[in-house]
Parts: C-alpha cells; sequence; structure tokens
C-alpha cells in the first residue's frame, strides 16, 4: 500500500469500512498464514530429519517463543493503539513518541530475556517439562532461538506499527519474507546438502534465526522510508520516556497476559503429561501430539486472528475521530467473519485429524496417530466460541480500554484453564488435558458474546436515529 500519510488517513476515516476491512485484513491474513505455515514446516522436517520425538524439543521450547512474542505485541499493539488514535486526531508529537518509545523498550527487554535464559538454559528446559527422551535436542534447539530473540520481536513490534498507519502490505511482505527463507533452508539444514553438514533440530533453528533477522531487516528499511509516517529518529531513539512507556505497556497488558499465560499453559501441559502419561508408554510421544496439535492451532486459526489485526487499526482510528457509526458497522461485520472463519476450522479439523497427524509420522506410528487425531478433535470443539474473546479483547485494545482487554484475556487462560485442568486431570488423567480445551473455550467465549452484545448496545445509543436506519437499509441490501 503505496499511499501518503495524508491519503492513508482519508482511507481509514472515510472508506466504506466492509471494504477497508477486507483490504486492511487480507494482507494480514496472508501473513499470518505464512508465519504460521513456517511453523508448521519447521515441525515437520523436524519430525522427518529426526524421528516424532523431536517434535517435543519444539514443543519444550516453545513457552520461550511465546514469551518473546508476548513482549513483542506487548509492546507493537500498545504502540499501535497509541498510534492510531494519535493518528486519528493528527497529534504528530504522541506518534513520533509511540513509536521510538516502543523500540528501545523492546530492544532492552529482548536482551535481558537472552542473556537471562542462557545463563540458566539447563534449568529451564526441565522447568519447561524436558525428558531424557527429548532434553539434548530441546537444548540444540533453544541456543540459535536465544540469539534470534532480539530479531524477532522487534519485527513483531514494527509489523503492528506499520499496520496502525495503514500499510499492512509492509508487514505481510515481512512474515512472508521470514516464512519463505525459513521453509527454504529448512530442509537444507536439516538434512544436509552437498558442503553443508547434517544438522537436525540445530538446522531447523538456525533457519528460524537467519528467517527473523532478514523479516526485521525488511520492515525496519520500510519503516524507515519517507513513505511512512513512523518517523523513528535513530539518534535519539536511547532517549526514555517514562509516561509514553507505562501508557504502551498497559494498553499492550491484555495481550501479553493472553500470549504469557499461554506459555506458562504450555509448561503446566507438559509437566501433567509427564505425571499423567501411561508408564508403559511414557510421556514423549504425548508431548510430541501436544506439539502437533499447538502447530496445528497456529495454522488454522492464525488467519482468523489475521482478520482482527485488520480491524484493530480502523477500530482505533475511527474511536479517536469520534466516528460511532463506522465503528459499528465494521465490530459487527468483523465478528461475523471470524465466527464464519472458526466454525469452518472445526468442521475441518473433525473431518481430516487422523490426516493431519499421519503426516507427521514418518513410520506411520498409529499410537501418535490415534491419539494425536482424537485430542485434537476435542480441542476443536472449543473453535466455536472463540471468536467471540479474540475480536472483544482486541477491539478494548484499539479502544484504549486495557483493563477490560485484561479481564477477557485472562477469563479463559486464568480464572477458567488452570483450575479446570487441574481438576480434569485428577479425575480422568491425561484425556482431562484435551478436555479443558475445550470447555474453556466455550466458557470463555459465551461470556464474551455476552459482553460483547452489551458494548454494542452502548456504542449504538451513541449514533444518530437517521444514521443507524441508514445503515441497517444498506444491510438489508446487501443481504439481498
Amino acid at each position: 500500500m503505496n499511499a501518503s500519510p495524508t491519503e492513508r488517513r482519508q482511507m481509514l476515516g472515510n472508506m466504506n469500512v466492509r471494504k477497508l476491512l477486507i483490504k486492511l485484513s487480507i494482507p494480514a491474513t496472508i501473513a499470518m498464514m505464512a508465519n504460521a505455515l513456517y511453523n508448521l514446516v519447521d515441525t515437520f522436517f523436524v519430525a522427518w530429519g529426526t524421528d516424532v520425538i523431536a517434535i517435543g524439543a519444539l514443543a519444550i521450547v516453545f513457552p520461550i517463543q511465546m514469551i518473546v512474542m508476548a513482549l513483542g505485541l506487548m509492546i507493537g499493539i500498545g504502540s499501535a493503539s497509541i498510534f492510531s488514535r494519535a493518528y486519528g486526531r493528527n497529534d504528530k508529537d504522541a506518534m513520533t513518541r509511540s513509536v521510538n518509545t516502543a523500540l528501545l523498550l523492546n530492544v532492552v527487554i529482548s536482551i535481558t530475556i537472552a542473556v537471562i535464559a542462557y545463563v540458566f538454559i539447563d534449568t529451564l528446559l526441565v522447568f519447561f517439562g524436558a525428558t531424557s527422551e527429548n532434553f539434548d535436542y530441546a537444548k540444540d534447539y533453544l541456543v540459535f532461538i536465544l540469539i534470534s530473540l532480539v530479531p524477532f520481536s522487534s519485527a513483531v513490534v514494527l509489523n503492528n506499527l506499520a499496520r496502525a498507519e495503514g500499510r499492512p502490505n509492509v508487514a505481510m511482505i515481512a512474515l512472508i519474507i521470514g516464512a519463505a527463507v525459513n521453509i527454504l533452508l529448512d530442509p537444507i539444514l536439516i538434512f544436509g546438502v552437498g558442503f553443508i553438514p547434517r544438522m537436525g533440530v540445530q538446522g531447523a533453528a538456525l533457519a528460524t534465526l537467519i528467517a527473523k533477522t532478514l523479516s526485521f531487516i525488511y520492515v525496519f528499511s520500510a519503516s524507515l522510508s519517507k513513505k511512512s509516517a513512523l518517523d523513528i529518529r535513530l539518534k535519539t531513539i536511547h532517549r526514555f520516556d517514562l509516561k509514553m512507556t507505562l501508557e504502551i505497556m498497559a494498553i499492550g497488558m491484555p495481550t501479553f497476559v493472553r500470549n504469557a499465560l499461554g506459555a506458562i499453559l504450555v509448561i503446566i501441559i507438559n509437566q501433567l503429561i509427564n505425571r499423567y502419561a501411561p508408564v508403559d508408554i511414557g510421556p514423549g510421544i504425548y508431548i510430541s501430539i501436544y506439539g502437533v496439535i499447538n502447530r496445528m492451532i497456529m495454522f488454522l486459526l492464525l488467519p482468523g486472528f489475521g482478520l482482527v489485526q485488520g480491524l484493530v487499526p480502523i477500530v482505533g482510528f475511527n474511536f479517536g475521530a469520534k466516528f460511532h457509526m463506522r465503528l459499528y458497522e465494521v465490530i459487527a461485520y468483523g465478528m461475523r467473519l471470524v465466527f464464519i472463519y472458526f466454525i469452518a476450522i472445526f468442521v475441518i479439523t473433525m473431518l481430516s485429524a487422523e490426516l493431519l497427524f499421519r503426516a507427521f509420522s514418518p513410520d506411520a506410528n498409529q499410537l501418535f496417530i490415534k491419539e494425536g487425531a482424537r485430542a485434537f478433535r476435542v480441542i476443536s470443539v472449543g473453535f466455536t466460541m472463540i471468536g467471540f474473546q479474540v475480536v472483544l479483547s482486541s477491539v478494548y485494545q484499539a479502544m484504549g480500554y486495557p483493563v477490560r482487554a485484561f479481564l477477557i484475556a485472562m477469563s479463559r487462560q486464568f480464572f477458567l484453564f488452570i483450575p479446570l485442568i487441574y481438576l480434569f486431570t485428577y479425575f480422568i488423567g491425561l484425556p482431562g488435558i484435551w478436555l479443558t480445551f475445550l470447555v474453556a473455550d466455550v466458557l470463555a467465549g459465551t461470556l464474551s458474546y455476552f459482553i460483547y452484545k452489551y458494548e454494542m448496545r452502548d456504542l449504538k445509543r451513541k449514533i444518530p436515529l437517521e444514521e443507524f436506519n441508514a445503515y441497517i437499509k444498506r444491510k438489508k441490501s446487501l443481504a439481498q
């Protein structure tokens, strides 16, 4: 999208919101699919290049990646929310400070995490649930991942800011570059080609490091261009803005909590698998099953999150500009699209679960395939309701309501999931893990649905009656 900053302001405030949502969502969705595909292909090549147990190594290291992603998203979404609203009211000082503060904050936090994690790497892996079967694999993988933390998280921050200024193509291309490079390098580095030795799991991690670095270089260069409204000031970027830092963290905290709690849940699940896996089989195969499910969920659901990412800058801009009718219409339309998408993914999962797991088992391990398919089908029932929670939390963040977004994010992963998983596994053992996903998603989604309906009624009261009636007529004509 090569429009000038002024033209992008006009687009966000005046273009038909349905067309605008599709326009912004398609690049974000493609980017999310590309990113999810890299994770899936990584898992696929590790399975075929080593064995099924090695997939468990990726599941063990996944919490570190999730925590860094959580921090990048916290800073990126927090600064993007501030930027979008400042963009809507043409406050250039707030726009500049939000961008430069976000970049400095992210680099400092990422370096700190990488150093601490490396110093305590063995202890961390045991805590994350590594077993004697997959410990060495996990350690080989994690070392390279730690090196990639700064470019990885910085790209996440800049991708969110690019979307906030109405340049979703920049974020899309950055993620496609990362995914394409990773997919290209995976078989070369894992299996070895010519003078390049066979590296196995280390090769997968090295491919990730190179891919994330190239992705960052692209989005950083695009953000420095004259076409960008981000105004990155490298000479003064070291200056610390405490007020802006606190505001970014407050708004982005719900995203951090949701994703960081996701990392904690992975650790808890790995530990419970170690505790409740059948003694004669061992936990290794079940950790690998969970690893595949995690990657499949990302691949199947992330395009829906891409649609939500397209929604966020529209909500933020129009909320800042007080265009309540546009705000109401785009939220309602976005919610319908997300709900339909997640229902479709539920159906696909139910029909093809065994086929999906068979693709990750080079030796057609029947236990891995059947147990994995059974678990994935149970989990997928919750897909029917999670859209309400995802959209509601993101809308609150875009509007600058961090407490509301925080509570929505907490409802599923803290208030419901953690107590339920211990309760269910205590009574029914390992299957209780998969049942927890279903129950927590359905309950949290139902709660979010009723809150969403309340908020839409409240927003409707701010819209002039004649303007709302015109919207209803347009909606009916489109339905016909």
